[in-house]
């Protein structure tokens, strides 16, 4: 593709650059002129630099600026390159880091995805490759780091999260609110945008670690920190809000009747991977991790790899109206276990159970009951969908 076609295809999808700057005068110049090969539509924001950068942007009177009376940060200088690019009109941004580490030759990289891509919803991120020589080591462990939470966060696995090369759709981006101004907010705005229904994808870029020209500006400790910090509370929010909010949306838009047809029984997971989630799921929601079931069960279905929807569903074994039925029988079982016997009435046991007195036997007897009724039930599940499965299979396709 030639770079008139480039340059057109970039008009086409409305589409600019954003270049975030602070004390990189080194590389500044490399990287204007490289991106404005390609394209006008440049949008420079000088975050508060104190060397010679706004020196040099004075020879491009071309490109769209702004400077900053002082630096706050590479995540707030993207949010006012955003709002300033879709004040301007522009549908998409492709952000490129002025330090030099990424070649302003992989812009086509990212037009051809989007212009390919039939969901034009759509995040890149430029994945670079990490195993290559000079790669610090620190940013390959922070990057496999953050490629483990965002997966996590949104069930999709990534092999770059943290590169500042990126597009991004400005529509959607309007629709979410921003927490964060400093290098977290590159995660923040990925996670975010995946919940809300963009899709987030990696394309594969060049990368370059020119130490005797680049200066970076990543505190390991502070900001390391910070990213440890959003992604404990996005893996929370996560559990306790997306996963069942997605689960309940889907439940809506199907009824009843399709969604346990088309995501239960009709789900292409085999029996077996089927009748464990069923298991997992009973198991946890009558264990005693009162408060945590979702994000317990959620969390294990992810690492087990087992089927998330069946697992929560089944879960809810322990829902608010079943909670006493739950907590009587865990005591029977406990001294049924422990070889011991106390009377307690159902009404007793949702208006005076003490159960400090006898915590020990409804620990015992709430684990023992959680096995026995996770594997009684996880074995029926397994043969009802091995029947169900079966069945299927022997029906004739028109």
């Amino acid at each position: 593709m030639n770079l008139s076609t480039i340059t057109s295809k970039l008009k086409d999808l409305q589409c600019c650059v954003i270049i975030p700057t602070y004390n990189n005068h080194k590389t500044l110049k490399k990287v204007l002129d490289g991106v404005l090969h390609y394209t006008d539509d440049v949008i420079v924001i000088n975050d508060g630099a104190t060397d010679s950068t706004k020196a040099i942007l004075e020879g491009y009177v071309q490109v769209e600026q702004i400077h900053l009376a002082a630096n706050k940060g590479k995540g707030n200088a993207l949010r006012i390159g955003f709002k300033k690019a879709a004040s301007l009109g522009y549908q998409y941004a492709i952000t490129i880091d002025s330090d030099g580490q990424h070649f302003p030759e992989d812009i086509p990289v990212f037009v051809d995805t989007l212009e390919n891509s039939e969901n034009k919803n759509l995040l890149l991120i430029g994945a670079r490759n990490m195993a290559q020589e000079g790669v610090p080591k620190k940013s390959s462990f922070g990057n496999k780091f953050s490629n483990f939470w965002f997966w996590v966060e949104t069930g999709t696995w990534l092999t770059d999260t943290q590169s500042g090369y990126r597009l991004y759709p400005l529509k959607e981006l309007e629709n979410l609110k921003f927490h964060t101004t400093k290098f977290e907010f590159e995660i923040e705005v990925i996670v975010k945008a995946s919940w809300n229904g963009t899709e987030v994808k990696n394309v594969p870029v060049n990368v370059l670690y020119n130490e005797d020209e680049r200066v970076s500006h990543f505190r390991p400790f502070k900001d390391f920190t910070r990213i440890s910090i959003l992604n404990t509370w996005f893996v929370i929010v996560t559990f306790l809000y997306i996963k069942p909010r997605d689960l309940y949306r889907k439940f809506r838009k199907k009824g009843l009747k399709r969604f346990f047809m088309e995501d239960f029984l009709g789900n292409q997971d085999s029996p077996r991977k089927k009748a464990l989630s069923i298991a997992l799921g009973i198991f946890i929601g009558l264990s005693p991790f009162w408060g945590f079931h979702t994000l317990i069960v959620i969390f294990l279905a992810i690492l087990l790899k087992l089927n998330k929807t069946i697992a929560f569903v089944f879960s809810n074994v322990s829902l608010p109206p079943f909670i006493p039925f739950v907590l009587y029988a865990s005591s029977k079982m406990g001294q049924f276990v422990l070889g011991i016997e106390y009377s307690y009435t159902m009404k007793e046991m949702t208006e005076n159970f003490e159960v400090y007195k006898h915590l020990k036997t409804y620990l015992v007897g709430s684990f023992s009951l959680a096995l026995f009724s996770s594997v009684i039930l996880g074995i029926l599940g397994y043969l009802i969908l091995t029947i169900f499965t079966r069945k299927q299979i022997a029906i004739p396709h028109e």
